[in-house]
């Protein structure tokens, strides 16, 4: 098993390399929560992630004549970044899968740190996809494959993201009593638990996941890593199916709380550290922030690190970030209602049916000349989530057939 003393070597490793980001109160967090809220401000690494920690101690690992074969690895985009920044600093070359999926601008972002270096692949939705056709072609082509977390040298990596806060912690003179940190595969949580627990065991280590790929809670649930049939790509830099066997050993008896975050919540979270914080995280960089409203009695008075574990946010998803949001927060809602196909229904829809305060923002109507009524696509924003109950009552008398597609996921798929 990865011991503090293999954590320490990495930092030595990677000490030259990467950048010893900021670990800070944060006052508004900390006035929210009644409590002593630090943020460890990953989104600030060279490769906007702490992903480079890892990918980069397990490239130096290599032999000479492995790394001059070049090296392969999967990522939804953070530990391609590092992969790709790592093989342009070692002047070897990279070919790296990424899902179809992946935001354009971690795409961009590769190409960038590697340069002529890196070769990348676009193959499956999902990340496990990309995975399996990376590792059929590092066989193929006898080429090491850098695993993006079920590897000891990645996990020592980034196991040094403990090692730095407990050594900025001296410089602050406080002493931690959580530190909350997300999963994805779960290299960052292995790491960040192999360290601390050795080092300071009595700081408990929560881990948080999304609630549409809580991959590490069903190997919890199994007594071992099982694949998720399906998941919410979303928080994509956690949208893991499948936790790797190593970080799971490394954390089952030692991690006792997993937290589940509900996507609308990181995605008010996102909003929140940007117009609040000046923070830019991806969804996945900001969960482990979100998590601090499922435990907000649990943290009064305590000292607690969240790791913003990323910011390579895509600023074309902004608008799907908001609209997720204003749904969580009961502001958002999206109705098929059957209009009379007469003139003047919009009208009474408008002036009967919606709250002063009401907002339509969308309409969707097709109208057919043999029928009498016609389903009609609405969705209304709300001043005040508490006019919800009234909205309804409204709606019902208007058209008591009509279909709320909260809660029904296909359908809101389908038509939203």
């Amino acid at each position: 098993m990865l011991s503090a003393k293999e954590v320490e070597s990495a930092y030595e490793v990677l000490k030259p390399i990467v950048t010893k980001t900021p670990l800070q109160l944060d006052p508004y967090l900390s006035d929210k929560y009644q409590a002593n809220i630090y943020l460890k401000e990953e989104n600030l690494q060279k490769v906007r992630s702490f992903k480079l920690r890892g990918a980069y101690y397990s490239i130096s690992k290599l032999s000479d004549e492995q790394r001059s074969r070049g090296v392969v690895c999967a990522s939804a985009g953070n530990h391609a970044q590092g992969v790709a920044f790592a093989a342009n600093q070692l002047n070897i070359d990279a070919t790296i899968f990424m899902p179809v999926t992946t935001p354009n601008q971690k795409i961009s972002q590769v190409k960038f740190f590697g340069g002529n270096h890196v070769d990348i692949c676009l193959i499956g939705d999902t990340f496990d996809e990309s995975a399996k056709a990376a590792k059929l072609f590092s066989q193929n082509q006898e080429k090491p494959f850098i695993d993006p977390f079920n590897d000891e040298n990645v996990i020592a990596g980034q196991g040094t993201v403990a090692l730095e806060i407990f050594s900025q912690a001296q410089e602050l003179d406080v002493k931690f009593d959580k530190i909350l940190v997300q999963i994805g595969g779960g290299g960052l949580i292995a790491g960040i638990t192999t360290y601390a627990n050795e080092v300071h065991p009595e700081v408990e280590i929560i881990g948080v996941e999304a609630k549409g790929a809580t991959s590490m809670k069903a190997a919890f649930n199994s007594g071992r890593p099982i694949t998720l049939e399906h998941i919410d790509k979303f928080a994509d830099g956690i949208a893991v199916a499948t936790v790797g066997e190593k970080t799971y050993d490394a954390i089952k008896d030692k991690v006792k709380q997993l937290l589940a975050v509900d996507e609308g919540l990181i995605s008010q979270t996102i909003l929140e550290l940007y117009s609040k914080l000046g923070i830019v995280a991806e969804p996945a960089g900001a969960t482990s922030v979100a998590a601090l409203e499922l435990i907000k009695d649990e943290i009064k008075g305590k000292n607690v690190v969240c790791i913003i574990s990323g910011g390579n946010n895509d600023i074309s998803r902004m608008q799907e970030i908001e609209e997720r949001a204003l749904v969580y927060e009961g502001l958002k809602h999206y109705f098929v209602i059957n209009f009379p196909q007469r003139p003047g229904a919009l009208r009474t829809f408008v002036s009967d049916i919606l709250g002063p305060n009401d907002d339509i923002t969308r309409f969707e109507y097709i109208k057919r000349a043999d029928k009498g009524k016609g389903p009609c696509l609405v969705g209304i924003l709300l001043a005040c989530p508490d006019d919800y109950d009234s909205l309804i009552e409204r709606i019902e008398q208007f058209d008591s057939r009509y279909v709320n597609l909260h809660g029904n996921e296909s359908l809101y798929e389908l038509l939203v």
